[in-house]
């Protein structure tokens, strides 16, 4: 291979980050000392992305909505998304139920709930005993309008969002200097965007270094077959359910997670999907959804579409009970869902939500002591990383699925898109011809995604 070819490869984000996550494997297994002290790397890059979240989503919604035609569409296109959220959630937890249960990765483990010490959970527990529906319903609704955005409280954001846009387009044409202000800091912030993304291959190392720095190789080996379970579940979900979403959709799975390898691979560094958002606001837009439903449809997915969270919920329980040696009927297995679908709802992108939903999970049920929880702190970490990878592909797709139903994507262009991202060249082939001819028809430049 040429050097130039070489340069070019190792120019791409997701090489970078792929060789980033490689080299941190590597200093937290050879120096785990020096590698439990790089957490702060990857810490400081979701710092990055978060402080920018909250004007992002702010702008996306507002402007998406207020630009709709009719009012009653941004109605149809929530409903019609908490709707795909609700379905595919609920399959999510019973692929999660019956893999466990084929599997039973907690049994022959014999664990004596008396001898385990719950001090080290402490912190997840009494976080769970804020986690109730009403306690949910209440945070949906911020003390104030700058406090959300300050903390960075997601929901609250998208609650006053909407709230604004609804109000800007029935006020009518008059409100159009206001949203074009804001379309035009959306797309400052999309640049911002661009910058803070140097620096995610240096965040996947740190995060990468730090978890098998801290926890070590050998606990991927004592919780072998609870990974191996969790993981075979995400690849059958993410292949058999969003696969044939997909194909209803139209397009090709396996091409639009090829579209989307860098942000897999920020992702599985950083365990966390607010690490792309983002990102993955900008790629849904060029291939070719409507701006309204991306701008409702993938932030509310954050909240209200965690796949992955869902699967690990119901193998997580399971697998505690089976470690314990506790029984579940049928029905005890069915409540377990029931309450899942309530408490799996509203779990954040980063990276610990999962856990304080399982919290609260097995102390609204009191038939799996929430002590059991210890027995997955040394790996949830490792298992953190497949259900924010599964969270992240899940909602792209439901923005893509919602965005079909509603008739509100251009398949010529998705289709565009994904074939033309076969070629792993075309990049460079685009960039050259930039570098030709930097102004395309129009006036327009020819290089980087178009936001409409």
């Amino acid at each position: 291979m040429h050097a130039s070819k070489i340069k070019r490869y190792l120019s791409r984000l997701y090489v970078q980050v792929l060789i980033g996550i490689v080299a941190g494997v590597l200093v937290g297994y050879c120096f785990p000392d020096l590698g439990a002290q790089l957490k702060p790397l990857g810490d400081l890059f979701i710092k990055l992305i978060r402080m920018l979240l909250a004007p992002i989503i702010f702008a996306s919604v507002v402007v998406g909505i207020a630009r709709m035609n009719d009012i009653h569409e941004a109605g149809r296109v929530g409903i019609k998304a908490i709707l795909y959220f609700e379905i595919v959630s609920t399959l999510a937890l019973a692929i999660g139920l019956v893999v466990a249960n084929l599997l039973k990765p907690g049994s022959g483990m014999n664990i004596d709930p008396a001898h385990i010490d719950a001090a080290s959970i402490s912190t997840y527990t009494h976080t769970a005993q804020q986690h109730g529906v009403i306690e949910f319903l209440m945070s949906i609704v911020p003390n104030s309008v700058v406090g959300a955005f300050a903390n960075g409280e997601m929901l609250p954001v998208i609650f006053f969002s909407i709230l604004l846009a609804i109000a800007l387009a029935r006020l009518g044409p008059r409100t159009e200097p206001f949203v074009e202000m804001l379309d035009m800091f959306l797309q400052a912030m999309f640049g911002v965007v661009r910058i803070v993304m140097y620096f995610a291959p240096i965040g996947a190392f740190g995060g990468m270094a730090f978890t098998v720095g801290k926890y070590g190789i050998r606990t991927l080996a004592s919780f072998g077959q609870l990974m191996f379970a969790l993981y075979l579940t995400t690849v059958l979900f993410i292949v058999l359910v969003l696969g044939a979403v997909m194909r209803l959709c139209g397009l090709s799975l396996w091409k639009f997670l090829r579209y989307i390898k860098d942000e897999i691979l920020i992702t599985a560094g950083t365990a966390s999907t607010e690490a792309v958002l983002p990102q993955m606001l900008i790629k849904l837009e060029k291939l070719g959804c409507a701006r309204p439903v991306v701008g409702m449809v993938l932030p509310t997915g954050y909240t209200f579409n965690a796949d992955g969270t869902a699967i690990y919920l119901t193998m997580a329980a399971l697998f505690i009970a089976q470690a314990m040696n506790i029984h579940l009927t049928i029905w005890d297995q069915l409540f377990v869902l029931g309450v899942l679908l309530l408490t799996s709802k509203g779990s954040a992108g980063v990276a610990g939500a999962g856990f304080v939903a399982l919290a609260a999970t097995l102390a609204s049920m009191h038939r799996i002591p929430v002590a059991g929880l210890v027995l997955l702190l040394g790996v949830d970490r490792f298992l953190n990383e497949a259900r924010a990878v599964t969270n992240l592909i899940g909602n792209g797709v439901a923005t893509i699925a919602v965005a079909r139903w509603e008739g509100a994507i251009d398949l010529k262009t998705a289709r565009a898109v994904l074939n033309q991202d076969e070629d792993p060249d075309v990049d460079d082939k685009r960039r050259a011809q930039a570098d030709a001819n930097p102004v395309g028809q129009g006036g327009e430049p020819v290089t980087g995604p178009r936001i409409r």
